[in-house]
């Protein structure tokens, strides 16, 4: 199958795996995974896709309606332009958890959505990908005035490809939570680009990437300060086994007149065996002059010294191994706020551990 794909050579996609998509594009059709086994115990509205088609019949949308979107203008993003999900909040209004679940069967789709907060608006969405194939996203996020928007995103393809494409911009006192966890054996591609617009306002994105056997994930977030008081936070955690390959790319931008800007990157990779790689690229670029901004990247291996003192404990190599790499990867899970979200992010960890160790 021939897709137009960007290069390796542009600088964005250095790290990038083209020929992952176009293999995934072409795995063949198969069954529908049960979609019952990965909604959570949770109140609110449910969208269920298959391949990225709405299933009416075992969805339950309340406030999300289907709509023509535009995908915009990014290399994948455009790809999705046609009928995706939406919510759209008014001011002062706060609607139900929305939990999407999205079923890939082979082959590839796409799927486009957008989240458009009111001012004084609030949302919650929490989306899992799970099946084989490529399944293509784009999301487009415009928080107004003091909105609060909250998404925590699961990746447990088992086969294929995922990547997402989202496009957010955050208005005055706004705030912007999102969490993302690459634990299935499928690649994937997190590609965001934030826009801080209005003064006070806050943006976090960052995640977990845990990767084995020849697998890659990916992401390459930037996070574009425009306006007075802002602050944003990218914590990313990789843990890479295996021959697998985990890449992080985070990026801060800060305007020349986006004064007492605060902004924190910090990108860890983990390796469980010296054949795997874990790469790490933080960038600031910074045009004002009283600002507050800084990065970390460490790359390493679990501590010798503690692995020792848990095993001189009666613990077995292969628990220590577990509960110290759970640790280093909790840290990307802290500002979930949903226990029965953040429990699941957890549980997910785990049975990539599982697998891993």
């Amino acid at each position: 199958m021939l897709l137009d794909l960007p290069s390796t050579r542009e600088e964005s996609w250095r790290w990038g795996d083209p020929a992952a998509i176009a293999a995934a594009a072409g795995l063949p059709r198969g069954a529908a995974l049960d979609a019952d086994a990965w909604f959570m115990d949770l109140p609110g509205a449910r969208a269920l896709f298959v391949d990225g088609v709405l299933d009416q019949g075992r969805s339950d949308l309340r406030h999300v309606t289907m709509t023509a979107i535009h995908g915009g203008e990014h290399a994948l993003g455009r790809r999705t332009t046609g009928s995706g999900w939406s919510i759209q909040v008014e001011a002062n209004a706060g609607v139900e958890l929305l939990q999407i679940v999205h079923i890939a069967t082979g082959g590839e789709n796409q799927l486009p959505a957008e989240i458009v907060l009111a001012d004084g608006a609030s949302a919650s969405v929490v989306e899992t990908y799970v099946g084989a194939g490529w399944s293509n996203r784009s999301t487009r996020m415009a928080l107004g005035k003091g909105a609060k928007l909250t998404r925590a995103v699961r990746l447990l393809q088992a086969d294929g490809f995922v990547s997402l494409r989202d496009e957010v911009e955050i208005g005055a006192e706004a705030s912007l939570i999102v969490t993302v966890l690459g634990a299935g054996d499928a690649g994937t591609r997190i590609d965001g680009a934030i826009t801080v617009t209005g003064d006070d306002a806050f943006a976090e994105y960052g995640g977990a990437l845990l990767t084995r056997n020849d697998q890659r994930q990916e992401c390459a977030v930037s996070v574009r300060h425009a306006a007075l008081n802002g602050q944003s936070k990218q914590i990313w955690r990789a843990v890479a086994a295996d021959k697998s390959t985990a890449s992080l790319a985070a990026r801060v931008e800060v305007a020349r007149d986006a004064q007492k800007t605060d902004g924190v990157q910090s990108l860890r990779g983990l390796l469980l065996q010296r054949t795997a790689t874990v790469n790490l690229k933080p960038e600031l670029e910074i045009f004002a002059d009283d600002v507050k901004c800084a990065h970390g990247a460490t790359v390493g291996e679990l501590d010798q010294r503690a692995l020792f003192y848990m095993q001189s404990r009666g613990i077995s190599h292969a628990k220590a191994q577990a509960l110290l790499t759970r640790a280093f990867v909790g840290d990307a899970f802290v500002q979930i706020v949903d226990e029965t979200v953040r429990e699941a992010f957890v549980a997910d960890a785990d049975a990539w551990l599982e697998r891993a160790l």
